[in-house]
């Protein structure tokens, strides 16, 4: 098989897939033929032919995938005028907050954002696959250590935690919480109808009711930037 063909059914099992596709998967379409080498390299070449169209080859934490460039979000939203869920603060300062300082327990969740965070909530980051328990930390009841998965950064279009935006002010959380909706945009009828059953979705009439939320946030957000960043990341779940 020369190299054209091969880059041809790459691409067509690329698009044709539900999900990401690991090297090693790939490896079978050529039954063991082309190696793993040859084949990222292939995959590099194929990203190359993609560099000017509106989408593109990228490698998240579950494998490869084709996906729509940032930039045409704007046109695409004109197919689906309706608009994602919209997780309110407490729910996406929680998320930033495991994010970035992973592994982390529910009070230290608390202790950060000043608040008692709800266990719904924490549920529900778990059922979307976002969030995990990890272990327990050994200290009076074992709390229980929560870290974000693989399936975060396939949402947010990441191979890593270290392509992460960088928490230096609001505008850190903003971008990656830009990311997360954007990613899951072609779900986002089925989760605006689980979140309405969590009562974590806030309708734009009712917004201004949570206006106080932003204080909560700025306070979190200043806490998370007083603290270092841990020196390592735990390991993701495979």
């Amino acid at each position: 098989m020369n190299t054209l063909d091969a880059k041809c059914v790459l691409e067509t099992a690329l698009i044709c897939a539900a999900q990401p596709l690991h090297v090693r998967e790939m490896e079978l379409l050529f039954d063991g033929v082309l190696s793993a080498d040859t084949i990222k390299e292939l995959l590099h070449q194929l990203q190359d032919d993609w560099a000017v169209r509106g989408v593109e080859l990228v490698h998240v934490a579950n494998g490869w995938r084709f996906q729509s460039r940032p930039a045409m979000r704007e046109f695409l939203d004109r197919l689906h005028p309706e608009k994602p869920p919209k997780y309110t603060r407490a729910t996406l300062e929680t998320l930033a907050i495991i994010a970035y300082r992973q592994p982390v327990t529910r009070g230290d969740m608390e202790d950060i954002r000043g608040v008692t965070i709800n266990s719904l909530l924490l549920k529900q980051l778990e059922e979307r696959g976002w969030v995990e328990v990890i272990g327990h930390r050994e200290t009076v009841g074992r709390p229980a250590l929560f870290a974000t998965t693989r399936q975060f950064l396939d949402d947010l279009g990441v191979d890593s935690l270290d392509q992460l935006p960088v928490l230096t002010s609001g505008e850190g959380e903003g971008a990656m919480l830009e990311q997360i909706e954007f990613g899951l945009s072609d779900s986002a009828a089925a989760d605006e109808a689980a979140d309405s059953a969590q009562g974590l979705i806030i309708p734009d009439d009712v917004a201004q009711e949570h206006a106080d939320t932003a204080f909560v946030a700025d306070a979190a957000l200043d806490a998370l930037q007083e603290n270092e960043a841990p020196a390592a990341q735990p390991p993701l779940a495979s």
